[in-house]
């Protein structure tokens, strides 16, 4: 077996472990980069952008069959299944090319393929060929899809997220657990494509939403298109000649069975970290094996390993797993000289129409924060001037700000354009801003934006600071 010494060992090249690789390459050269599976990231393979790709066909189709509200009436609308999954496919390929390119700039000596697992805190042996042993490790192994057992009974007819860009023909039926970012995404995609879709969830959450005035407004949204029921009481999952029959409790008729092509697992992912032996190093570990570790650092107690990305499950989103990447990968090459590192001002948007956004911290951590000494404002986008042109006036957004000082804190939006707003809000909340500096911005007319401005309004009176409110300011313009 092959024996390698190295500074700094990376198990994992995706958006996590790349990133660490850049950032410890600035200081030292002895160093590897570990793959057990294909190169290529989460998100450029199986994630954000093949899912964008369907969203993109899905939003296309959707407006040509909204025309007639403008007095547009197109011809009847065919959607070719087999040309959706082509370009989504030509597409996500072009993008994974972009960082195998990446990959392939890499020193050969610097790339390892193969599975990892620890032997000890220092030693990794990679598929019974080569043994590593690192002065300093960075675990960025990512996260796969989690299925419950229930769902296993769909056989064959199951699928997850990596396995559905691989369609070549778009089904007539598909039954989606799990109504989080990639179940809503997916699930109103593929109903707006033409497939018969049902959504299942359990617990009744509903994507990042966490409070409860958007949760019920998105809920009776989305249940306008498509069956969606966040608590649902499934029976049985089976596996028959015509497809996969599902049967749960209607709330109206008690007991109903429904027959569908496939089932999609969206119940979360899991972190891949169970198959690295970790117990076999000295870390200190939590109920599910996973390392505990200082989420500003990413080390692991006070060792010489770190973890970053959708290993550590903290926040998985790629620009989260980026940043990660580059504070483990900092301080993994100038260790023991270990620094924190910038962690951004949360923010997460779920593309489905209309879009959701959560930015900074949620209403239920406003509350502990403040011990309920905080103010909300809201906005609807009904009656939004820039929405109602547009035909996109379904939404609501709820802004947060702290009594006493002003301070905004967070927001949550289901909307229009929500991507773009929710951006506004981050930099705002990073900056730490108060309401009233935030009112001291431009607004031009008519734009979505707005809204912000009437709910950030709202918000100022509701924390005593602001005047009263007008309603229809014709300072604003019309519908401003």
């Amino acid at each position: 077996m092959q024996k390698r010494r190295v500074d700094v060992a990376i198990i994992g090249a995706g958006t996590a472990g790349m990133g660490a690789y850049r950032a410890a390459r600035k200081h030292t050269d002895n160093l590897v980069l570990i793959e057990g599976g294909h190169y290529g990231t989460t998100c450029a393979r199986v994630g954000c952008m093949p899912s964008k790709l369907l969203i993109a066909a899905a939003d296309s189709a959707h407006c040509m069959e909204q025309g007639s509200v403008f007095g547009v009436h197109p011809g009847g609308v065919r959607i070719d299944g087999k040309a959706v999954m082509d370009r989504v496919r030509s597409e996500r390929d072009r993008f994974v090319g972009f960082v195998l390119e990446t990959i392939s700039e890499m020193p050969e000596s610097h790339r390892l393929g193969g599975h990892a697992r620890f032997i000890d805190d220092h030693r990794l042996v990679v598929e019974e060929q080569a043994e590593v042993i690192a002065d300093r490790i960075v675990v960025a192994t990512g996260a796969r899809p989690n299925i419950p057992g229930l769902l296993k009974e769909a056989k064959d007819r199951l699928v997850v997220n990596d396995d559905l860009f691989e369609w070549n023909e778009l089904p007539a039926s598909v039954a989606v657990f799990g109504p989080g970012v990639i179940g809503l995404e997916l699930g109103q995609a593929l109903s707006r494509l033409g497939v018969r879709v049902r959504l299942f969830g359990v617990g009744g959450s509903l994507g990042p939403i966490r409070d409860e005035r958007i949760r019920e407004y998105a809920l009776e949204t989305f249940s306008r298109e498509f069956p969606l029921d966040p608590d649902a009481n499934v029976k049985a999952v089976k596996r028959t000649d015509e497809g996969v029959a599902i049967t749960f409790v209607e709330k109206t008729k008690g007991n109903v069975t429904e027959t569908f092509d496939y089932v999609l697992a969206a119940t979360g992912r899991k972190a891949n970290v169970d198959h690295l032996d970790i117990q076999n190093t000295e870390l200190e570990l939590d109920e599910r094996g996973s390392p505990l570790f200082n989420r500003y650092t990413l080390q692991c107690g006070d060792s010489h390993i770190f973890i970053a990305g959708d290993a550590n499950n903290d926040t998985p989103l790629l620009h989260e797993a980026a940043d990660e990447g580059r504070i483990a990968g900092d301080n993994a090459g100038r260790y023991p000289d270990v620094r924190a590192g910038l962690r951004r001002t949360p923010l997460a948007v779920v593309f489905t129409d209309p879009q959701i956004a959560t930015v900074g911290l949620t209403i239920d951590q406003v509350d502990e924060r403040c011990r309920g000494c905080f103010s909300v404002g809201e906005v609807s986008f009904e009656d939004q001037g820039r929405s109602r042109v547009i035909a996109r006036n379904k939404g609501l957004l709820r802004v947060y700000g702290e009594q006493g000082s002003g301070q905004f804190l967070g927001a949550e939006m289901f909307g229009p354009a929500a991507e773009h707003i929710s951006h506004l809000l981050a930099w705002s909340a990073q900056r730490r801003m108060t309401v009233s500096e935030m009112l001291d911005m431009p607004f031009y007319h008519p734009v979505i934006e707005e809204g912000v401005r009437t709910a950030l309004r709202a918000l100022n009176r509701n924390l005593n600071i602001g005047p009263e409110v007008i309603t229809r300011c014709m300072d604003c313009g019309p519908g401003g």
